[in-house]
């Protein structure tokens, strides 16, 4: 609607082009509008005065405006149920139900009623990093610590994600993240989409020994993690500064302002439960709606073929004592007698631990005995889907 003073200063635009004081072009930049229409506003004055330039909706309600009951249901569903979601989060979760208004009408109804409170303005534009042009050139790994159940100490979400496409290849949640959980995101991610070229983490003590700390790391003395991406051929690459991981940063504050409140709205309480839903239900949805198509045509992944289980697992040498044992962690294992050899005592051999909890004792490539978790020797053989 045109405003007293927005119509003053149209009709004195107008009095300058009469006498010749500035031309349309200058009157058009004058009111912020296009030339064109300017032109159409000086004709329409010059025709019927004022009264013909004036807005005709100018004191009649608005034929789209939403009933009183609408802002109501609004205020009432974000008061009782969605009380923790963010405004958009909470228009999408309206939207599967059949809401009809929009996002910013939706806003505005929790901004009036003081339900929420408008954002704290951003800080200095900085320009993101190009994305990698094909999935599986780069895939970020890091965890977040964060009081994801209602009711429940904090956990921490382990998430795997592609660069060129966002999508998160890998989500779970664990006590406490270390070398098992980073195998457990390579694992799963390898096994669904293949190796990849890239793997971007922190330098954190399971990913990277680090001499001096905020030096650079021991590349000369890799870590299990280390040691297995080598094992695949991957390419570990240190992150030096939080801005660098600024996408997965901002991933993790994308999901701790939704995924806690989708788990309480689903009633979801364990992590245990949480991981089966994550990755049947959250993670598809979370890619279809935040993850974007990549830049060129084609995949990076390529399939993996071997033994992926005896790749990603600790994997610790020890010399067998006179007794025909080895010592892991408070274990005595004992090794059978093989066929072809009685003992290995004073022998090098490994012990591989693998992210479920059992053992095994291997003499070069040759696989000795399988134990499980609290030592006991396995009666049959390990299967690689464990």
């Amino acid at each position: 609607m045109l405003s007293e003073i927005r119509m003053a200063r149209i009709v004195e635009a107008i009095g300058r082009v009469r006498s010749r004081k500035l031309s349309c072009i200058g009157a058009a930049e004058f009111l912020g509008v296009s030339e064109r229409h300017f032109r159409r506003l000086r004709d329409s004055y010059e025709e019927g005065g004022a009264e013909a330039i004036a807005d005709k909706r100018r004191g009649r309600p608005a034929s789209n405006k939403a009933p009183a009951t609408a802002a109501d249901f609004v205020a009432e569903q974000f008061r009782t149920r969605h009380y923790d979601f963010t405004p958009r989060h909470f228009h999408e979760e309206l939207k599967r139900e059949g809401f009809r208004y929009g996002y910013t009408w939706t806003k505005s109804v929790l901004y009036l009623r003081g339900l929420v409170k408008p954002a704290k303005a951003r800080g200095p534009h900085r320009k993101k990093r190009p994305r990698s042009p094909l999935p599986g050139m780069l895939v970020f790994q890091d965890g977040s610590t964060h009081e994801w159940f209602v009711g429940r100490p904090p956990c921490d979400l382990i998430v795997t994600l592609d660069d060129a496409t966002g999508a998160i290849l890998s989500g779970f949640f664990i006590e406490q993240e270390g070398t098992l959980s980073s195998f457990r995101g390579l694992a799963e991610t390898i096994a669904e989409h293949g190796l990849f070229s890239s793997f971007y983490t922190d330098r954190g003590g399971h990913y990277f020994h680090t001499p001096e700390a905020g030096g650079k790391v021991a590349k000369d003395n890799p870590t299990q993690v280390g040691r297995a991406l080598a094992q695949l051929g991957i390419t570990h690459i240190p992150s030096y500064s939080p801005e660098a991981r600024g996408r997965m940063e901002r991933v993790f504050g994308t999901l701790q302002g939704r995924l806690p409140q989708s788990l309480r709205v689903a009633g979801i309480r364990t992590p245990r439960a949480a991981n089966a839903w994550l990755k049947a239900t959250y993670i598809p949805e979370f890619n279809a709606r935040f993850g974007v198509a990549p830049a060129e045509d084609g995949s990076a992944f390529v399939a993996f073929v071997g033994d992926l289980a005896n790749i990603l697992c600790i994997q610790d040498e020890r010399v067998v004592s006179r007794d025909n044992t080895v010592r892991w962690q408070g274990l005595t294992l004992q090794i059978p007698e093989q066929k072809h050899r009685r003992h290995f005592v004073k022998a090098l051999v490994k012990v591989y631990a693998y992210p479920d909890g059992d053992l095994a004792i291997f003499h070069g490539p040759r696989l000795l005995a399988g134990y499980h978790s609290h030592g006991a020797m396995r009666t049959t053989p390990r299967t690689s889907a464990a």
